[in-house]
């Protein structure tokens, strides 16, 4: 599993996810995805569109930085999730907590309003 992080304008974050989010990969993530999710990191887009197989351990840590960003005021939501991982996000009902978005200005304007 890969990660990384880019700035983008208005003080937004954009996570980048790659891989399998499993146990091994999430595993490999989950520390360096707190840290980035961390502080004064209010705004947060998770780029999905890389993640090729999500379980329930992935869904955990999506759920728990998520939880994480929302009690600082924050806002995270994802981004182009391919089709199978956007079914298994609705069938788990995560769409209802973090929101779902194909299009990033529309993702962008969501973490900003």
């Amino acid at each position: 599993m890969n990660i990384d992080a880019e700035a983008l304008a208005d003080g937004i974050w954009k996570i980048n996810l790659a891989g399998r989010m499993d146990v091994k990969g999430t595993q490999e993530i989950d520390v360096k995805f707190a840290g980035l999710t961390a502080g004064q990191r209010n705004a947060i887009v998770v780029d999905m569109s890389g993640v090729d197989f999500l379980a329930s351990i992935g869904i955990r840590a999506l759920l728990l930085n998520g939880k994480a960003v929302s009690q600082r005021g924050g806002k995270m939501v994802l981004l182009n999730p391919d089709a199978n991982v956007a079914k298994v996000l609705e069938m788990a009902g995560i769409d209802m907590l973090l929101p779902i978005f194909n299009d990033l200005d529309a993702a962008r304007q969501a973490v900003t309003a």
